[in-house]
């Protein structure tokens, strides 16, 4: 009824004018004592053309409503898809939408050729920093100072920066290097552990590490950055205690990494996936960037898996992994 309402008010002073045509004739027939009947004659064939004609006008105006509604739901619109003009002023409409379209494209190439280059100035830096962090590394492994392990730990947070940087430079990427394949989750858990075994002794962490026995569905480089993003999180906020890693009692694919340290407030957990979001802890810690999670639920989500946690002020905090998914064929 919208649309039929629509088109008769495009056509308002059409039928106007029709309205306004059958009074005048009304008026002749009256004046001249022509028969009612003759008028009335010249109504009906009046009213037959107007329904005739305005409903193959109303058809063509319905379908051309649809197509427009159509194409504004579709991601990429094409001007292409555009009705023929009916008219002149139609047809100036139509241009300009054709330029307008045009301009849009314009300016979303540009877009596009700036992200792109900037992507691969980004990730060529990355890749070239890591050769003066190596030499760094090797400086630091020839010569003993006591120093050295504060710089080694500082080194390495700046190798994990970087590598953040970097997988969330490939997160946005229209290109994909998954290889989802069957993995042994113990041994990705291990690989993530070993990077940061320094850090739990030079913390005096307690490590808990349960063999979680399970094969996952998964690409392994993205699912071992996610592994040690968590585990990063809960060394840093972990003043003393322990971490605990383990297999959900109750749930066979659920990975759980467990640490005793300053927990996260209520009021920020439903909102600590959030790209930039620190909440109070990210406060206090300067260095918190609100990156590490947010990349995690990205990566998860581009996997098919799921993260959520469960915390409380002093309590600690859980991270849990799902990591069944549904069996699928990667090309």
């Amino acid at each position: 009824m919208r649309t039929f309402g629509y088109w008769l008010r495009r056509n308002s002073r059409w039928i106007a004018i029709d309205v306004i045509s059958l009074g005048i004739m009304l008026l002749i027939v009256t004046l001249n004592h022509v028969p009612l009947s003759e008028w009335i004659y010249g109504v009906g064939i009046n009213l037959f053309l107007i329904v005739v004609l305005g409903g193959v006008d109303y058809v063509s105006y319905v379908r051309k409503h649809r197509n427009l509604c159509r194409m504004r739901e579709i991601i990429q619109i094409s001007v292409d898809a555009l009705e023929p003009p009916a008219d002149a002023l139609e047809a100036d409409y139509e241009e300009l939408i054709r330029l307008v379209h045009r301009d849009k494209m314009q300016q979303l190439t540009a877009f596009e050729n700036k992200k792109t280059d900037m992507t691969e100035y980004y990730t060529m830096w990355m890749h070239q920093i890591k050769t003066p962090i190596a030499a760094m590394r090797l400086l630091l492994q020839s010569e003993d100072h006591p120093s050295n392990p504060e710089l080694s730990e500082e080194l390495f947070r700046i190798e994990q920066y970087v590598e953040m940087a970097l997988q969330y430079l490939r997160l946005d990427s229209d290109t994909s290097d998954l290889l989802i394949q069957r993995y042994e989750l113990d041994d990705i858990i291990r690989e993530a552990v070993r990077k940061y075994a320094k850090l739990f002794i030079r913390k005096k962490i307690r490590l808990n590490y349960e063999s979680v026995g399970m094969q996952v569905l998964t690409d392994e480089k993205w699912l071992e950055f996610v592994i040690e993003q968590v585990l990063s999180n809960a060394i840093k906020y972990t003043p003393s205690g322990s971490i605990s890693i383990y297999k959900k009692p109750d749930e066979k694919q659920v990975l759980v990494i467990e640490d005793t340290g300053i927990g996260i407030r209520a009021e920020d957990l439903p909102r600590v996936c959030e790209r930039g979001y620190t909440g109070y802890n990210g406060h206090t810690d300067k260095r918190s960037t609100g990156i590490g999670l947010y990349l995690c639920k990205q990566i998860l989500k581009k996997l098919s898996h799921e993260i959520w946690l469960e915390s409380g002020p002093g309590q600690g905090t859980k991270v849990y992994i799902r990591l069944d998914v549904t069996e699928r064929v990667h090309e």
